[in-house]
């Protein structure tokens, strides 16, 4: 089959692969969609700190946000997941730590991370074989470009509730990429007023499109009471700055991470008696995310400026944008369906 491979930094390309095959406990899907995400082009550039810390290595499968088709079901899986649409989790815990059977398996010590940590295939490829343990299923509702925005969506929504943002309160969320946009989504849906600070013009452009009239440069950001902050962006500037802009008493969110440490006065936490949230994977919110996606309360499809095919994605990774993309932040890979040229 064919699977996209990062052989290396700035070496990738789609090479023929064995097909795998469902072992016990796991399904063996027919990827439909896939997501491009931040992490995918660090690996590409070598940066990813997963490299340097010994959790990866050269060659690398990736692509963890994704959905696709149960085709076949291995020993122990129910069968009635064969046929069924479906998306899953990123963090593959070892099920029998304390994390684990805590719900906490996105932060187990020994956890596979699909398509980027522990040497875990991804999603880039025409099939993948999944612990049936971590499926999700999708409703008709919800097509095959929300299917595979489920992932990054369930890190926004994990953002909001630990912002406990709700009616009455006003949000302001650094970063209007797509993990931004998204928490700016379901911040709106919970009832808050929301505020985003962005850097490019394009951007803050996007999100007034998108309903988001309150769209701020560092510059322009109007001085108001923040009942929380949300920081969704890559600047290690913005952590101190989610903190200092935050009201006394109230919470900040930490779910964009930096290429180089950002660092947080802890005397500003405690003399201001914020609460810190730090958020990693989407684990607890994958199942809200399709809920939302499913009755229309958030509808994520704008975020996608252009599907194309896993040919082209190479061009992606080294900043090429396809022709005719739209302003969203975020490209998708779409595999043909089984049957189809």
């Amino acid at each position: 089959m064919k699977a996209f491979v990062v052989r290396g930094p700035h070496d990738v390309g789609v090479d023929d692969v064995s097909e795998p095959v469902a072992g016990p406990g796991e399904v063996l899907i027919d990827v439909r969609q896939v997501g491009v995400c931040g992490t995918d082009v660090e690996f590409y550039t070598g940066e990813m700190q997963y490299l340097h810390d010994g959790h990866a290595e050269f060659p690398i499968r990736l692509g963890h946000e994704w959905m696709g088709v149960v085709a076949e079901a291995g020993e122990g899986v129910d069968a009635s997941w064969v046929g069924r649409r479906v998306t899953g989790d990123t963090m593959i815990g070892c099920g029998h730590c304390d994390r684990c059977r805590d719900d906490r398996h996105h932060v187990c010590e020994d956890r596979f991370e699909l398509g980027i940590r522990g040497g875990m295939p991804g999603a880039l490829a025409e099939r993948m074989a999944y612990p049936a343990r971590y499926l999700h299923a999708l409703p008709d509702s919800v097509d095959d470009t929300a299917g595979a925005l489920v992932e990054p969506a369930g890190n926004a929504l994990r953002s909001v509730w630990g912002a406990q943002a709700g009616d009455g309160d006003t949000v302001l969320v650094l970063g209007a990429g797509t993990i931004g946009l998204l928490t700016a989504m379901f911040a709106k849906a919970a009832g808050a007023e929301v505020h985003l600070m962005g850097r490019s013009p394009a951007s803050l452009d996007f999100a007034r499109s998108l309903g988001f009239h309150h769209a701020w440069t560092a510059e322009s950001l109007p001085d108001l009471p923040w009942d929380a902050v949300i920081d969704a962006s890559n600047a290690p500037q913005l952590p101190a700055k989610a903190v200092e802009l935050v009201e006394p008493g109230k919470r900040v969110v930490f779910v964009g991470l930096a290429g180089s440490p950002s660092l947080v006065d802890t005397r500003s936490l405690a003399l201001k008696d914020v609460t810190a949230v730090g958020i990693l994977g989407a684990s607890q919110g994958l199942g809200g995310a399709i809920r939302a996606f499913a009755d229309g309360a958030v509808d994520p499809r704008p975020l996608v400026s252009a599907v194309i095919g896993i040919d082209e994605l190479a061009g992606i990774l080294s900043g090429d944008k396809p022709d005719n993309t739209g302003p969203g932040p975020k490209i998708h890979i779409a595999f043909p369906e089984k049957g189809t040229p």
